[in-house]
């Protein structure tokens, strides 16, 4: 989540001969590397696999269990409505698993964990943005390449308060995304809190089937090739193979690798591709357990990326993009461009119920080669380099109609976008003046609308589009890692 050093653990727990609870036995069937992989609700875990061990774990005969069971007797003997012991069972081992405070441990009932099984085997339909649960919120860790939530603007550590209206405030992960994901072409209404904004904003997005593809190839000028990976799925590495051949006939001189936004994704890929840019020998990364046994984990020989690369990261580069930031700075000196990543180095174990449920939680965390550990850090790039403040702008609302002599929150969003655009909207201050409808109705003679003063429909979202396309066109951290290249 060709196979690489990696190790699967199995645990059979003994089965609890009570009438009222039984404990059924359940295995270890994959070892989750850091992921928790939401998008639009889908929870995709890392897999790795190795060798088998069976170890016995008698839970059952601890006597601090007595306490949990002699609650079951007694909801069962004495409730006054009839008890369902299988929601009793998910219940405690879900309060169980919640009780440690761990954002990325979590259980999934059959239901879910259905879903979850058929998410992680092919395209799904949602609003395409990984989401993890943090001091009882539900927020956003990076939008994906070409989805819904990416065109909607929403962005790294925006908080999702409520979900049609519905508030989410200290529900699971699991719980939230089967809110936020549904069927193509239907709708969700988001209230999203963002860090360092006033009030609240509603953003509308419909529902679509997410992209798969995850390496996306452009050659620049100079020689230079650039290369984004969305995620890693898998497919990726074999899409990176493709790209870079793609890029090399076409001349390419110097790589830039451009992780921002990506969430991470499975374990072999990212290893694979660490591999493609570390010496062989060199340390990926390590994994400490519990108990303080470190193992490093090293770069084998094969294909190698032999033209001078920068990677780029940004607050969105998580989990699996961070392995491979780390992997290729401190072993091979790339530098990094951008700014801080995410921080999640924890790893997590799955274990699968008979009945087809299961639960995942942490049990070791990752250091980079040197020895680092970035949970809850990140990792610092080489070169700082910040995004203009337009790509901080919040989403429009393409449905609701903004004209003259309207204030809000909106005008002013949409006053600061014409003003980065270069059209002269007057006073930015949230007053649909004269100005501001003048300036509309410019950009609408520019694009070729019809000609009206008023905001709606197509207009915003040709707004926001041209927005993100000179975004593109002028990225400051594409550009400094292309400066760096020429030295």
């Amino acid at each position: 989540m060709e196979q690489d050093k990696t190790k699967e653990q199995s645990v059979h727990q003994e089965e609890n001969q009570s009438s009222y609870l039984k404990i059924k036995k359940f295995k270890f069937v994959m070892l989750l590397f850091f992921l928790v992989f939401a998008t639009a609700g889908i929870t995709t875990f890392a897999l790795a696999f190795g060798d088998e061990k069976a170890v016995n774990v008698g839970v059952t005969e601890r006597s601090e269990f007595n306490k949990l069971y002699e609650a079951y007797d007694k909801l069962n003997e004495n409730y006054y409505k009839d008890l369902e012991q299988e929601k009793l069972v998910n219940g405690a081992i879900n309060g169980m698993i919640e009780s440690v405070g761990d954002p990325y441990s979590d259980y999934m009932n059959q239901e879910e964990a259905k879903k979850f099984e058929e998410s992680i085997s092919s395209s799904f339909e949602g609003i395409g943005a990984e989401i993890q649960e943090k001091d009882g919120y539900i927020s956003i860790v990076s939008p994906i390449k070409g989805s819904p939530a990416e065109k909607a603007g929403l962005q790294p550590h925006d908080k999702i308060i409520k979900v049609d209206g519905e508030s989410i405030q200290g529900m699971s992960v699991t719980d939230a995304v089967l809110l936020i994901r549904g069927e193509k072409g239907t709708k969700v209404n988001l209230t999203i809190q963002r860090p360092g904004q006033e009030g609240n904003m509603e953003v509308t997005i419909t529902r679509d089937e997410i992209p798969i593809e995850t390496v996306y190839a452009e050659m620049k000028e100079n020689g230079v090739a650039e290369i984004q990976i969305t995620s890693f799925s898998d497919n990726t590495y074999k899409e990176l193979v493709n790209a870079l051949n793609e890029m090399k006939d076409k001349g390419m001189k110097k790589l830039v690798l451009d992780l921002r936004q990506n969430p991470g994704g499975l374990l072999e890929q990212a290893v694979k591709i660490s591999n493609l840019f570390v010496p062989e020998g060199e340390v990926l990364f390590q994994v400490e357990n519990h108990d303080g046994k470190v193992e490093k984990y090293v770069s084998e020989g094969g294909q190698k990326v032999n033209v001078p690369t920068a990677i780029l990261v940004d607050e969105g580069s998580a989990s699996a993009s961070e392995i491979l930031a780390a992997a290729v700075s401190e072993s091979n000196e790339i530098p990094l461009v951008g700014t801080k990543t995410f921080g999640k180095g924890t790893v997590q174990t799955a274990e699968t119920f008979e009945d087809g449920s299961n639960m995942k939680f942490t049990t070791a965390k990752w250091l980079t080669p040197e020895g680092n550990w970035i949970h809850d850090k990140g990792i610092n790039p080489d070169y700082e380099v910040k995004m203009p403040e337009y790509a901080q702008l919040p989403f429009i609302n393409p449905d609701k109609e903004l004209k003259e002599s309207d204030m809000s929150d909106a005008v002013k969003t949409a006053e600061q976008m014409l003003k980065a655009l270069e059209i002269n909207p007057g006073n930015v201050d949230g007053f649909f003046d004269e100005d501001t409808k003048s300036a509309v109705q410019q950009f609408q003679e520019n694009n070729k609308l019809e000609v009206t003063g008023v905001l709606k429909g197509e207009t915003t979202l040709k707004l926001m589009e041209n927005l993100r396309q000179k975004l593109q066109e002028n990225d400051p951290q594409f550009k400094k890692a292309a400066e760096i290249l020429k030295k």
